[in-house]
């Protein structure tokens, strides 16, 4: 069974691509601090395709997110990525506004 609805739990979309054979990422939000849009426990999912559902904070930081797991995917090695105000990646992922996020980023399966 294949899900498509925009609304679903990205875990969801996660464990139905992998059970079509898709190799998939999950990356999670674990800390956040000052203007962050998404909560801790938020997830966006990658496959190998770099198909993707869910988000983490939104605009360039999912694209360097999605970037960050297919090297995951690639590698098997689980990591924790950091952008915040204080890093000069915030500026370029969009976090000029005073926050900054973790996320960590693994295989599934």
């Amino acid at each position: 069974m294949t899900l498509s609805a925009e609304n679903l739990d990205p875990l969801m979309i996660a464990e139905d691509w992998r059970s079509n054979g898709r190799d998939v990422a999950i990356a999670t939000v674990i800390e956040t601090w000052g203007s962050a849009p998404r909560p801790v426990g938020s997830h966006l999912v990658i496959d190998g395709d770099g198909n993707f559902h869910g988000s983490v904070s939104g605009g360039c930081v999912e694209g360097a997110v999605i970037t960050e797991a297919l090297d995951v995917l690639a590698s098997g090695e689980p990591k924790i990525i950091e952008f915040g105000v204080a890093d000069e990646t915030a500026w370029r992922v969009g976090l000029s506004c005073g926050g900054r996020i973790r996320v960590y980023v693994e295989r599934l399966g």
